[in-house]
């Protein structure tokens, strides 16, 4: 009779998943098993900490609605979304760095004309033009690719995350279609370093942990290209002073762009500029193959993501 003690358990409940039809969910609860009980048995876990344990992971997931996800919140800022990342992406050959999704990819992305203002309502931010393009890995520019864009306010927060979001809509937030140079551009403002969300058990963890909640200043960016693999990352600020110490691990040097302020009277698109604005130039490289781009959070099976 096998005996469920600590010598034994692990083993037993390693094997009583043998029969699992398929063989990838096979192999991996087979190995979590293992490396949870390894963990348990590495640090004496008491029943104090392991009942914390689970009372954290249960207050993550009640904090989680269809705009705000804590779990992803978590798996970034103990590096596992990176992580993912990394292992799924060893190969780039020249393709553009990929980097997390963060939490905030949510509600519509409307396609939108290039030159839009993405963010009109936000009269105290410093203004910022976006010029871009995307090509193949030879540098052919592709026509036609959706681009969806997203990024903080001046004051750090996301639209999901202002209290008026559901009657105000999407802000700082838009899809953008490439022209036949692989082309597309928008008017927005200069966004700037801010903390991820330090209300829920994550934000809990971090500050009794004495790590900081920041995260350089970014915009995001989804690149779905027919025939592609889908580009999820950020283009970040050179200059800020999180770059190194970025909470979810998510910078990479081939993602910080340069971004000059300019005294120009118009922008690169003829559009007025009203005092200093700020010029991003970023271009994104597609490698050959295929995937499913994510969904934002919010949106109905039946909406186009």
């Amino acid at each position: 009779m096998t005996q469920f003690n600590e010598t034994d358990l692990t083993e037993a409940v390693v094997n009583s998943f043998d029969q699992t039809p398929n063989p990838r969910a096979k192999f991996l609860l087979q190995e979590l098993v293992k490396s949870l009980h390894d963990y348990v048995s590495k640090t004496g876990l008491t029943f104090e900490e392991w009942e914390y344990a689970i009372d954290f992971l249960t207050r993550t997931g009640q904090k989680c609605t269809d705009t705000r996800q804590e779990f992803i919140l978590l798996s970034d800022v103990l590096g596992v979304s990176m992580l993912v990342d990394a292992v799924n992406h060893r190969d780039r050959d020249g393709a553009t760095q990929t980097t997390v999704l963060g939490p905030f990819y949510v509600g519509e992305h409307k396609v939108t004309p290039h030159g839009t203002d993405i963010s009109p309502n936000n009269l105290t931010g410093e203004r910022m033009f976006v010029q871009s393009r995307v090509t193949d890995l030879q540098g052919k520019p592709l026509a036609g690719v959706p681009v969806d864009v997203w990024h903080a306010d001046d004051d750090g927060f996301y639209d999901s995350q202002k209290a008026n979001y559901d009657e105000v809509g999407a802000s700082a937030r838009a899809r953008f279609i490439t022209d036949s140079d692989g082309r597309f551009f928008f008017r927005t403002i200069l966004p700037c370093s801010y903390p991820i969300p330090t209300d829920g058990p994550v934000g809990e963890m971090i500050l009794q942990t004495n790590r900081h909640p920041m995260r350089p200043a970014h915009v995001h960016f989804l690149v779905n290209a027919k025939g592609y693999e889908p580009l999820i990352t950020h283009v970040f600020m050179d200059g800020d002073k999180y770059l190194d110490s970025d909470v979810v691990f998510g910078v990479k040097d081939d993602l910080v762009a340069k971004v000059e302020p300019r005294n120009d009277p118009a922008m690169p698109d003829g559009s007025k500029a009203n005092g200093q604005w700020h010029l991003m130039t970023y271009e994104f490289h597609l490698k050959p193959g295929g995937g499913m781009a994510p969904k934002p959070l919010g949106t109905k099976a039946a909406e186009p993501a």
